[in-house]
């Protein structure tokens, strides 16, 4: 595998937000991401550029790691947020334990399959254990079963919280865990 797997460097958000605007335009985007591409693309370039700062290399509370391919381009990615315990997370729940909480999670579909999203993977449960955590988390709709049998192969397990989406009570997304090794 000829791909380096890093940390995005504050200077590459431009990088950064194309990707994510392709991750939007995939197929299963409506059940993997909380943003439409509309709503990303109409964001000013000062949204981005925080938001790389804030998950590049250096950073404290996450981190976006990226695989890039031999010719530079950006192929895949997955943030980490440090959740700490005491506070309440993004859904309105309490977060009982220091933990990690992965979000962003996405392969472009030409390279999907060649094992990048477990080492993906692999480097943010690395970033998440050297901050201390106790676990790492992610949210996933249940109706996503590529992406949830993914998690199952890599260690992640249901653990029955339930997160209701928006206005639409017939939809709901599960939270599955991998707890320190």
């Amino acid at each position: 595998m000829n791909y380096k797997i890093r940390s995005i460097r504050a200077d590459e958000w431009a990088a950064a937000k194309e990707l994510r605007l392709v991750a939007l335009k995939d197929p299963v985007a409506h059940l993997a991401f909380l943003e439409t591409y509309d709503t990303a693309l109409a964001q000013p370039d000062s949204f981005y550029q925080e938001r790389a700062v804030g998950a590049a290399e250096g950073a404290e509370k996450a981190q976006q790691i990226i695989a890039e391919g031999p010719d530079g381009e950006w192929v895949g990615t997955v943030t980490v947020l440090l959740e700490e315990a005491g506070t309440v997370d993004w859904a309105g729940f309490a977060v009982e334990r220091k933990q990690g909480h992965l979000v962003g999670v996405f392969v472009r579909p030409e390279v999907r399959g060649i094992g990048l999203t477990e080492v993906l993977f692999d480097a943010a449960l690395e970033w998440a254990w050297g901050r201390g955590v106790e676990r790492v988390r992610l949210i996933v709709h249940e109706d996503n079963e590529r992406a949830r049998r993914f998690y199952g192969k890599v260690g992640f397990v249901p653990t029955g919280v339930v997160v209701p989406l928006g206005g639409n009570a017939d939809e709901r997304e599960l939270e599955m865990v991998v707890e320190r090794p």
